[in-house]
């Protein structure tokens, strides 16, 4: 796929028609790399009960009619969004998706009142992902607890009362 073909891309909100691929995007990052949790079977099975149930958000990349990535964000309480499952289809990488993924994670987090958007990863199997999430201004920050066996880095985003970034400002 030509890196132009981006223009084609649309960022869509999940309905459960897109349940097999949120699912299948999902257990193949997780276990190319790593093993599935406990959490990751709940979150790729039962998407809409872990996550859109609580006020949550999935976002979908949609690619000629395909779903290409997947996020979700997962809120905590009014203030604090947890972002997770930020994954690229193997066949549509090294298109920015997942920079565009983060950029509109970021983006309906901080409409929908979020103070504090936070993620976990792991250092060694996700590193061009860090990567993103670094240039689009998270810091990393104390790994204060671990939801997941693979996680050794915390990182985070704050936002100002008038939903400006308190982190450094993207490069």
């Amino acid at each position: 796929m030509a890196k132009s073909e981006l223009s084609n891309m649309q960022i869509i909100d999940y309905q459960s028609v897109h349940f097999q691929r949120w699912k299948e995007i999902n257990e193949a990052w997780i276990t190319r790399a790593y093993f599935m949790e406990e959490i990751d079977h709940l979150h790729c099975s039962q998407p809409e009960a872990s996550i859109l149930s609580n006020g949550g958000f999935i976002l979908l990349a949609q690619m000629g009619g395909e779903i290409a990535g997947t996020a979700g964000l997962i809120k905590d309480d009014e203030e604090t969004y947890e972002l997770i499952k930020m994954a690229v289809d193997e066949r549509f990488r090294g298109l920015r998706i997942g920079v565009k993924l983060c950029e509109a994670a970021i983006e309906k987090a901080r409409d929908a009142g979020a103070k504090l958007l936070y993620l976990f990863s792991n250092t060694k199997g996700s590193a061009t992902a860090i990567q993103i999430y670094r240039d689009l201004g998270f810091i990393e920050v104390p790994l204060d607890r671990q939801d997941f066996a693979r996680a050794d880095i915390r990182m985070e985003m704050r936002f100002s009362a008038d939903n400006s970034f308190i982190n450094t400002l993207r490069k």
